[in-house]
């Protein structure tokens, strides 16, 4: 077994080049399932769930080669072997669903396993399937699958008004590509609207696919016959972005982030101002300089363009070492403040109401073995352990592989003292 050592209380200098978004790279793979041609995608990051994509791809027929630049795949179906999303595959990662809406727009069937990936809550995929049915489809689960397919009289789906009750990145992203191959006219409404959302009709319509209001509340979609392939550059990973931003901050340090773009996370941005970070912005780097004090700043976790549920776990272990007290309210998952116990033993102060945490910073942390419970929660765990003195040891670093390129080699390059080693 794997986990990550570090002795921790340097302050990181140098510059992190950003990889690209997992969450858009996800289901811009699936749209290899809607074309025969072939399909490039570049600025691929090279993580777990993505390996996860290509098997779960490959096993319904996909060819997949990596070109020669490393984060470049060429992906091509030409004969469905399978509509079936098996369980070994799907329960390992919950954007596996996303391949539901592309088998049933173009092969009229599909038999996915219910999703699992991840602890921080139920996230149950009902907006998703009750989307498919808006478009005509027929679904019916059984022994742990959602069996789905298009009546032989529709010959296709067909476009509807979808209107999710509440916001739902992949179930936006299911109903964007299934409808853009169903005919008739859709219309999506109270559509989550994160840059992974625009960055996937960016790339559906460069195909030939005619969907219009993308990143907003309301979203359009005209349905075609077919989709052709294309090369597409995957948007910078804005998550990755704010986690090395606060890396910066929580350690006292001054980073630049290259390749990247900070319209993606203002609210992440304004936040850390607020705390007392100095931020200088360009084109596609963030300068993140840390000279005076840190103080505490409420956030609350929003849907796009509030702050991210997936910056929250980072930002409890920057407030753990601020200047006075912050409160911290979770919206989004009912179940992502399972960090905490883990971040209190380094010696941080948070008490737990709720959907609400108080962090009172103290400057009386230090490093002590923990273990990761989720994605974001295991990268506030190595966040913290290079802020504080003494060594750090992460347990379960597998989950990190799902979401952090080179976590490692980035970190170590700014002068952090970090490494994977192999336990008993």
């Amino acid at each position: 077994m794997q986990a990550i050592k570090i002795h921790g209380g340097v302050s990181l200098e140098g510059t992190i080049p950003i990889s690209g978004s997992k969450n858009a790279a996800l289901p811009l793979m699936t749209l290899s399932l809607l074309t025969n041609d072939s399909f490039i995608l570049s600025n691929v990051p090279e993580l777990a769930d993505i390996n996860t994509m290509k098997c779960l791809l490959e096993q319904h027929g996909a060819s997949i080669n990596r070109l020669d630049n490393g984060n470049s795949y060429e992906l091509k179906v030409e004969d469905l072997l399978s509509s079936e999303a098996p369980y070994d595959l799907v329960r390992k990662m919950r954007a596996s669903v996303l391949v539901l809406g592309p088998l049933l727009a173009k092969y009229g069937q599909a038999k996915v396993s219910l999703p699992g990936g991840c602890a921080i809550g139920t996230r149950p995929i009902d907006f998703h399937l009750k989307a498919l049915e808006s478009l005509g489809a027929e679904i019916n689960l059984k022994s742990g699958y959602v069996e789905a397919k298009v009546p032989k009289h529709m010959g296709r789906l067909k476009g509807g008004h979808i209107v999710f009750p509440s916001i739902t990145v992949g179930g936006t992203e299911n109903a964007m590509m299934a409808a853009s191959l169903a005919s008739g006219k859709t219309i999506i409404e109270n559509a989550a609207r994160e840059p992974e959302i625009l960055d996937l009709a960016n790339c559906l319509n460069l195909m030939g696919a005619k969907i219009s209001g993308a990143g907003s509340s309301i979203i359009t979609i005209q349905g075609v016959e077919g989709l052709n392939g294309i090369n597409y550059k995957v948007l910078p990973d804005r998550i990755e972005t704010g986690t090395y931003a606060i890396a910066a901050a929580i350690t006292r340090g001054c980073l630049k982030l290259t390749n990247t773009d900070p319209n993606l996370l203002e609210a992440v941005i304004i936040a850390l101002e607020a705390s007392g970070v100095d931020i200088e912005v360009g084109e596609d780097f963030i300068n993140v300089d840390t000279t005076r004090k840190i103080k505490g700043v409420d956030i609350q976790t929003e849907p796009y363009p509030g702050f991210p549920t997936d910056m929250q776990a980072q930002w409890m272990a920057l407030m753990a070492t601020a200047d006075g007290a912050a409160m911290l309210t979770e919206t989004i998952f009912e179940n992502r403040f399972m960090h905490v116990p883990e971040l209190v033993r380094f010696g941080a102060n948070i008490n737990v109401h709720g959907k609400s945490a108080i962090i009172r910073g103290s400057e009386n942390l230090s490093g002590a073995p923990v273990m990761a419970t989720d994605l974001r929660a295991s990268v506030s765990l190595v966040l913290l352990g290079l802020a504080t003195h003494g060594t750090t040891i992460i347990n379960r670093v597998y989950h990190l592989d799902r979401g952090y390129e080179k976590l490692e080699k980035k970190l170590e390059s700014c002068g952090a003292s970090i490494e994977r080693i192999n336990i008993k």
